[in-house]
């Protein structure tokens, strides 16, 4: 069983998305697909991956994957995967150690579950994507027992930098974890060279983290793989927001598998 979500696209056209787990190998790499999709050709980031076309690495197989799927064509159009933390000591570390010392979160590894790779299809993005596949998060949230959600939120640097050190500046203004979570970028964005003053829009997925209480714990790390600026977030699942919280928790999409 799938949770459903029809758009307001007019019957003709209406678009019916399922969210489901990934079940197979075939689920997977339709997601690996669509990630290089958004991210390489799309973004335009240099994927260090084995097979041209599809974005894979070490951390896939540990993962747990979730997919939207328009149910039309069974096309997947959307995917956030999922580390949690005894896959992540297999692993050797969360995918935010290669960007951060998290040396600061030591006594916390234990309740984290780190996202990544999110991305939706780019004639799917919507609200109703975005929040079908929060609903994906937040079943997995209560079904695990989760107690803090972290992950790299990314900043185009397009313009070299200049946005996403004004976001940053706002960032930190207002949503600067406790110094206690503070964690340091291995490679730091060069804020003090950096117009950190000019309009500067916070992307929409930061944005609806901070809205259920995410925290900013520290610079930005600039990733040069896929030319982006990545703030490391933390969520405490249990102080959520709760006018937010509800949005995604009344209707916990139903699982199919692991």
């Amino acid at each position: 069983m799938w949770q459903r979500l029809d758009q307001g696209l007019g019957e003709s056209r209406k678009t019916r998305l399922v969210f489901q787990y990934a079940r197979s190998s075939a689920d997977l790499r339709a997601a690996q697909k669509l990630r290089w999709r958004v991210f390489a050709e799309e973004m335009g980031a240099h994927l260090n991956s084995p097979e041209h076309g599809v974005d894979m690495d070490r951390f896939d197989a540990l993962c747990d994957h979730l997919l939207l799927r328009d149910t039309r064509n069974n096309e997947v159009v959307g995917t956030y995967r999922i580390l949690n933390a005894a896959k992540a000591e297999q692993a050797g570390g969360f995918y935010s150690d290669s960007e951060f010392d998290l040396t600061r979160l030591a006594h916390l590894r234990s309740q984290i579950m780190e996202v990544g790779r999110a991305c939706v299809h780019p004639d799917y993005r919507s609200g109703a994507a975005i929040a079908i596949l929060w609903s994906g998060l937040a079943d997995y949230i209560k079904s695990h027992g989760v107690q803090y959600l972290m992950g790299c939120a990314s900043m185009g640097m397009a313009d070299g930098g200049h946005a996403a050190a004004s976001i940053y500046r706002q960032l930190a203004t207002s949503y600067a974890a406790p110094a206690e979570w503070s964690v340091f970028p291995r490679c730091p964005l060069p804020l003090e060279k950096l117009d950190q003053n000019i309009p500067a829009e916070i992307p929409p997925l930061i944005k609806a983290y901070l809205r259920v209480g995410a925290y900013v714990c520290g610079a930005p790390a600039w990733d040069p793989d896929f030319n982006t600026a990545d703030c490391l977030l933390l969520l405490p699942t249990a102080s959520m927001d709760h006018r937010y919280a509800r949005h995604f928790l009344k209707h916990p999409a139903t699982q199919t598998t692991y």
